[in-house]
């Protein structure tokens, strides 16, 4: 069934969860989310971005996801992430997105709030809900680079950024990263505690591919709310390629996918959305 972000974002700020947000741009990638959270009767988030429009033709692929969220036995919530300019997001809505994220986090706090504002303006009218980013996220590259010049999530900005936007949720850059970590992830969780208590949004951790279990309880307990997976599920799917290379395409696929399902499975159960849409 198609969900609301924001029953479930706050649903899970109060009993402390996260709920999964997988980012699929492919008919295996999909259906392994979704086969994941029907199993483990986990609301879940199935999410497309502009970075994957080179794989797949988002305007056709949409109707798919959407067709799937809308039969699934459990809640599903159909997500733009990293929507870079106001026109990107408009076309995700247009295309059957429930849920955008209006990403302006490479620009400086005041630019961040007016283009973030400006799609909180637009959309709110009509019932969607915006998520935004503080500080920046790193992009994909090697780590220790990315960490020399990492812009943090600033506590300080924090009330003032969601009280001018009023953004629906906010992602925080803590030391996370997008893509794979050439060393182990040294993230900040005094941030989270200190944004957490600024602000009564739920909170966001993206690039979580390859943080350890261990780390990704603490940031729940601190107040994570959604937690962004990519990477894992790519390199899920890759292990299964590698172990069916010799196999028949049909067959192929139907490991690929469930492979993906297992990997999801896993990220659903660390996260505690495991049983929470009964």
């Amino acid at each position: 069934m198609l969900a609301s972000i924001q029953y479930w974002e706050t649903q899970a700020q109060e009993k402390y969860y996260a709920i999964p947000h997988f980012n699929v741009w492919n008919a295996e990638m999909l259906m392994g989310t979704i086969d994941a959270a029907e199993e483990a009767r986990s609301p879940v988030i199935i999410s497309f971005g502009t970075g994957f429009v080179g794989n797949t033709s988002f305007e056709d692929f949409s109707h798919m996801m959407v067709s799937m969220a809308e039969k699934a036995s459990v809640p599903v919530i159909t997500h733009w992430d990293h929507g870079r300019n106001l026109e990107i997001i408009q076309n995700a809505w247009r295309h059957g997105m429930n849920s955008l994220m209006r990403d302006a986090s490479a620009f400086d706090f005041e630019e961040n709030i007016r283009l973030t504002k400006e799609a909180v303006d637009y959309f709110h009218p009509l019932g969607i809900p915006i998520e935004a980013e503080l500080g920046h996220v790193g992009n994909e590259t090697v780590y220790e680079e990315a960490l020399a010049s990492y812009h943090y999530t600033d506590p300080a900005q924090a009330a003032e950024f969601v009280e001018r936007t009023r953004c629906d949720s906010l992602a925080v850059a803590i030391g996370n990263q997008h893509g794979v970590y050439t060393s182990e992830p040294k993230l900040n969780f005094d941030v989270i505690e200190k944004v957490r208590a600024a602000v009564s949004v739920p909170l966001v951790l993206h690039g979580a591919s390859g943080i350890s279990d261990e780390d990704i309880r603490v940031a729940i307990s601190l107040g994570i709310t959604k937690i962004n997976i990519h990477t894992e599920l790519c390199q899920a799917a890759m292990a299964a390629v590698n172990e069916n290379c010799g196999q028949p395409f049909l067959h192929l696929e139907r490991e690929v996918r469930k492979a993906v399902k297992e990997r999801a499975l896993e990220k659903i159960r660390l996260f505690g959305s495991d049983g929470r849409a009964e």
